[in-house]
Order: structure tokens, then sequence, then C-alpha cells
């Protein structure tokens, strides 16, 4: 059983004060994955005995940022999707095992207005396409922060925020397209019709405690491998950031 963890931690130095180790040692994830660690090279050591370590830096100071522990050394490694226009913000990390990639993303978020949208569509096709490169030679294990949610299902108040980053059609569009492009979210593959499932509450307006939030957090995979899916989680009690931990575990 292969088990995998996927956190947006919305600034790692901030979650470790907050019971980062506690849930990493406790997940005893093979493979765990996190975004928005707002980190630069250098700005944190972190101990994680039995774990090979990679990290993808934002040029931006505090911004954005993604890393990978794994105890599975990877036959090899990468940052960014090969896109100078997409690869200064450190939002993608690829390793290379013997039957699969795994790929971390922290795809850019619109932003209030929308400011961001017309890149962001620019990102999703061209990240799409390095997936479906990666495809042609093994299997593909996509986790992160998607910052999407793709249905009504996957958001507390979805009538109120139709023009909202995040639940545009826009944006929605793009994730289908993904899923028609031979993706499976995993979650969903296992809990069709489950509600109240979120991965991000707002920090306004109790939106936690009132469970008011979104599912943008995400386990896609490879549709060859959908029969290997054993069970998808979402650890909605683990605090430390405004996301919550996501999980999957694979019958490798």
């Amino acid at each position: 059983m292969l088990k995998l963890i996927s956190w947006n931690v919305n600034g790692l130095r901030a979650c470790m004060d907050k019971g980062f180790l506690d849930f990493f040692k406790q997940s005893d994830a093979d493979i765990f994955c996190i975004q928005e660690s707002k980190l630069q090279e250098g700005q944190i050591e972190l101990g994680l005995e039995g774990y090979h370590q990679f990290w993808n830096y934002a040029v931006k100071k505090g911004y954005s940022g993604t890393a990978v522990f794994t105890r599975t050394k990877p036959i090899a490694s990468s940052c960014g999707i090969g896109l100078e226009e997409h690869d200064n913000e450190g939002r993608v990390i690829t390793l290379e095992f013997e039957s699969f990639y795994l790929v971390n993303v922290y795809t850019p978020n619109s932003k209030r207005e929308l400011e961001r949208l017309d890149y962001r569509m620019k990102w999703e096709d061209d990240f799409r396409s390095y997936l479906k490169e990666l495809e042609k030679k093994k299997p593909v294990i996509l986790c992160g922060d998607l910052n999407v949610a793709h249905r009504e299902i996957d958001l507390k108040n979805p009538k109120t925020n139709r023009t909202s980053a995040g639940f545009t059609d826009q944006e929605r569009e793009k994730f289908s397209r993904l899923l028609d492009n031979g993706f499976i979210d995993t979650f969903r593959a296992i809990y069709p019709d489950k509600t109240g499932a979120y991965t991000w509450w707002s920090y306004m307006f109790k939106a936690r405690e009132k469970n008011a939030g979104w599912r943008i957090d995400y386990f896609c995979v490879s549709e060859c491998l959908k029969d290997m899916v054993n069970d998808a989680y979402i650890y909605s009690e683990t605090m430390g950031s405004d996301h919550c931990p996501v999980g999957l575990e694979l019958q490798l």
C-alpha cells in the first residue's frame, strides 16, 4: 500500500508552530507533499529522518513554493513544467518513480476581481499538456491545491460564488477538461455524493467553525490507476493552516 498526503500549509514556518511535525509523524505517509511553503532556500532545516526532500522556491520572497518528502528515492526529479512564463513561482515538483510520476502542484489563484484569470487559463492548458506528455511514459499521480471547486457539491455556497475566483465557469471547465482527458478525481470516485467535504475555509466569519468551506485540494490519478485507489481522505480536523491535508491510499 502506498500512502500519500498533500497539504497547503499556508506558510511552513507558521504551520510548524501549529503542529505540522506532529501531523507529519502521525500520518506516516510514504510521500508527503506541501504547497505554499512561502520559503526561500536555507530558511528552514527539516530533520525528517528516513525521507528524501525536494524543494521548489518562488523567485519572489515569501510567496508560493512547493516541497515533497518521500521515503523512496525517485529515479529523477524536476521543478516547473519547462515554460519560463510559468516556472518562476515555485509551483510544480515532479518526481519519477519506477511505476508512476508524482506531480505536486500549487495552481495559480485567479485573485480578486479575477485579475489573473486570463493567465490562469493559459496555465491550465499548458499544465494539462505537461501532464499528458508525462502520461505517455508512465501513469501520473497529481496532487495539490488546484484552486478550483469543481461542482456545486464542492463548496458550501455555490450560488453566491459563481463569479468568485475558484468557482468561475472557466476554471471549472478546465478541471472538467482534465477529467475528460483521462484523470480521476479520487475523492469523488469513492464518495460521489458526500456533502460538507471541504479542504479550505476562509479565516473570516468563523467559516471553519461553521464548515462553510470549499474542496480545492485534490489527488487526481491517471485512469489506468483507478482500480488501485483504495481510499481517499480529507483530514478536516487537522488544524495549522486555512487548508486541511488530503490523503490517498493506492494498492500499487
